[in-house]
């Protein structure tokens, strides 16, 4: 054995590495929050018709959760990508970009 004194290798930090890219942010409309911390989310997006060449308007609906409750039905939001919350839901809420009108009751 010799007397140099053996250092522990230092453990490095465990960040999220960055070759698996970003998270996926989509922009949609709210559907519908009446579950609890849940919306559901609608994502519009345009297609060309490999044929004919017309654009066409396509949807699909996602869960995202909501801890705060701050999404009402009919507002634009952005939603984030991560890790599953439960068995439908793998996006959250990241911010309320433009809010619905809500209509004066007279």
């Amino acid at each position: 054995m010799s007397d140099e004194s053996v250092q522990p290798k230092q453990r490095e930090k465990q960040f999220a590495d960055p070759s698996r890219g970003a998270r996926k942010s989509l922009i949609g409309r709210v559907l519908d929050n009446k579950m609890s911390k849940t919306i559901s989310v609608q994502i519009e997006r345009t297609e060309m018709h490999r044929k004919y060449g017309k654009y066409i308007r396509r949807h699909s609906k996602i869960y995202a959760h909501d801890e705060k409750g701050a999404a009402k039905p009919g507002d634009l939001v952005r939603v984030i990508e991560g890790r599953p919350t439960s068995k439908l839901k793998r996006f959250h809420l990241a911010e309320v970009l433009k809010a619905a009108h809500s209509e004066v009751q007279s």
